[in-house]
């Protein structure tokens, strides 16, 4: 088997090399591409080419535009990477009868209310960010080729910056930190979503009226402020001396961005778990673990 992996030096991409490798050949490229190969999804050309070059028996697509307040004033090529990218993906996948394994995000919703979002709710995504995913969706469902599109958020991963280091790093000098406490989700990590995604595409080649779209996050629910509270009682709890005293919740509306967040994040992950016989553990478990990494603890 010949899997062909987009965005290999991403939080996810990076995790994906390791899961991914017991399956088969993976042929990894990130946005500079290499030996003839283009992994920029801006380039739809170049990357048409490629997949016709490596005829993979999948892709697994783990990049994306990702900068959610810089896609208010670049909307069109977030649409590009993220809509017309996939389009193309989806397109040339459906002429080998391989799969497409994608990711996208909650920020397809309009987060709204408190239930957790299932995959029968319509999109109606609030920033421009949000609309090239739901339009990237929307392509690869059209196409007709088999698929597996991811919904997750609040991704984090060991490697490179995150949430929870930033609030680390802000505690060693600051007695007092103020965090949202309005937006609720479930902080997932990398390495989670890499090991369900090798999971999923091995059982999906076996099965494919598995194919279709998923919500895949961790387990449990908190806020920002919460996610916060938690990373520094842990920390302190590992020795780790910090200035901060008081971390005060605050309202979305009293930290104003570009782009508009949602408030409702909550993916119901139940389709994946029981399709795949997946158990998925609490959003704690995987923070812990990275913190530990990252304090070398």
């Amino acid at each position: 088997m010949k899997i062909l992996l987009l965005g290999k030096n991403g939080q996810v991409g990076w995790e994906l090399q390791r899961s991914l490798a017991p399956l088969g050949e993976v042929i990894a490229l990130d946005r500079q591409g290499e030996a003839g190969l283009c992994g920029d999804l801006s380039n739809l050309d170049g990357l048409r080419e490629t997949i016709r070059l490596v005829r993979p028996d999948a892709i697994v697509n783990a990049a994306a535009y990702t900068a959610v307040d810089k896609a208010e004033s670049e909307g069109e090529l977030a649409h590009r990477i993220n809509c017309l990218a996939s389009e193309v993906m989806a397109q040339e996948i459906l002429a080998l009868d391989g799969w497409l394994v994608h990711f996208s995000t909650d920020y397809v919703f309009d987060g709204s209310g408190s239930e957790p979002w299932d995959e029968t709710h319509a999109v109606a995504p609030i920033n421009h960010y949000g609309s090239s995913k739901a339009a990237g969706e929307r392509a690869i469902v059209d196409s007709g080729c088999k698929y597996l599109i991811l919904r997750t958020s609040w991704v984090y991963g060991a490697r490179g910056n995150n949430f929870a280091k930033t609030m680390l790093r802000l505690a060693k000098d600051r007695e007092q930190l103020k965090v949202i406490a309005d937006q609720v989700g479930a902080p997932t990590g990398a390495e989670l979503l890499a090991d369900v995604t090798a999971i999923a595409l091995k059982q999906a080649l076996r099965a494919p009226e598995l194919k279709g779209l998923y919500h895949l996050a961790a387990a449990g629910e908190t806020s920002w402020h919460g996610y916060a509270d938690f990373v520094i009682d842990l920390a302190r709890s590992l020795g780790e001396e910090l200035a901060v005293q008081d971390i005060w919740p605050i309202a979305t509306s009293e930290y104003p961005t570009p782009a508009a967040r949602p408030h409702n994040s909550r993916l119901n992950t139940q389709k994946i778990r029981n399709n795949f016989s997946l158990h998925l553990p609490d959003w704690q478990s995987g923070v812990t673990r990275m913190l530990k990494e990252a304090l070398n603890k």
